[in-house]
């Protein structure tokens, strides 16, 4: 029995997944501006687990966003994903948070190419942008958007927690916002149980998110 965990905090969304033999089974998540995840995510473990009447010694292995995304987010998700591995000695599985975004887009839109994007700050966004069969189109990076990016690309569909800040920007052009889709544990099931099923494993000491860019402090100003 191939029972693995799911965690996503690569953004505002602190989601919980449990998947048996590559079909899903429970799902608990929350979508908040707070970024509670340090005090969330331990607990949606523990709610997701006694409801399928399972403990920690039961999974396969852990699966976690890699990133890109918020900094803090990612170490949150990271660190309590390596630390049950650790402790329960199991696999740690690295799926990367546009992919598993991407997966959830294709299920809705399977006939079109799809623009992932998550919010980076000011004008910028982690992107990467895939085809109909998920092949990907332009890697993931981080860009300064104008109302011409990715015109090359277009007609696209385009998801995550960036659309407000894009649908100003690239208005009168042929783009599909859909606002229903976010990043979520669920996003990861097939790509994880592919990399189990494959041996695809992380150093759980070594193991770092993929951050993307720096990360920048705000120093306070003085009064």
């Amino acid at each position: 029995m191939m029972r693995l965990l799911h965690l996503e905090t690569s953004t505002k969304a602190c989601s919980v997944a449990l998947s048996e033999n590559g079909n899903l089974l429970a799902l608990k998540e929350t979508l908040t501006d707070d970024y509670s995840h340090s005090e969330n995510l331990t607990n949606f473990i523990q709610e997701i687990l006694h409801r399928q009447h399972l403990t920690p010694a039961d999974l396969s292995a852990i699966s976690v966003a890699s990133g890109p995304g918020s900094y803090t987010g990612l170490r949150i998700g990271v660190s309590t994903a390596k630390g049950l591995c650790y402790a329960l000695g199991i696999p740690l599985i690295a799926v990367d948070t546009l992919h598993s975004l991407a997966q959830l887009a294709q299920e809705k839109h399977p006939n079109t190419r799809l623009c992932m994007a998550i919010d980076a700050r000011r004008m910028e966004i982690f992107s990467a942008i895939y085809g109909s069969d998920l092949g990907v189109l332009k890697g993931i990076s981080a860009d300064i958007v104008d109302e011409n990016a990715y015109q090359e690309f277009e007609p696209f569909v385009v998801a995550g927690d960036s659309n407000e800040k894009l649908k100003t920007l690239w208005a009168n052009r042929t783009i599909h916002f859909d606002d229903t889709i976010h990043c979520s544990a669920a996003g990861q099931v097939m790509e994880a149980t592919r990399k189990f099923q494959a041996g695809d494993f992380e150093d759980v000491a070594y193991f770092e998110p993929f951050y993307l860019k720096d990360f920048v402090t705000v120093q306070p100003k003085k009064k």
